[in-house]
């Protein structure tokens, strides 16, 4: 339940700290593969970001296949951690806050 409450909050909040014109989109496919939430940015970049209630978070196979498929040019996991670290070559593990302050700074 934590985990759900989590998420709904992470997106709300980076949903308030977008910029004017950014949509969003949740996406999944029929084999399971998922992005919390899709952002389509006015400069025309499209994030992928996936939310986890953890401090050591992990990419999931579906994450990474789906954001390959959307072209993604950023991937990002929102954690409930402190710190932003690399996950591998294409994604960064990052707090909440610090996210929002990468939106909001693009206005």
């Amino acid at each position: 339940m934590v985990g759900a409450s989590w998420e709904g909050f992470s997106i709300g909040n980076l949903l308030a700290a977008a910029p004017f014109g950014t949509d969003a989109y949740f996406y999944r496919t029929r084999a399971g593969a998922e992005i919390d939430l899709l952002l389509l940015l006015p400069n025309g970049e499209l994030w992928a970001i996936a939310v986890m209630r953890s401090t050591t978070p992990r990419i999931g196979k579906g994450f990474a296949l789906a954001a390959e498929d959307v072209n993604a040019t950023k991937q990002f996991v929102v954690h409930s951690g402190d710190h932003s670290f690399p996950l591998n070559a294409n994604t960064v593990a990052i707090p909440l806050p610090a996210l929002m302050g990468r939106l909001a700074a693009m206005d």
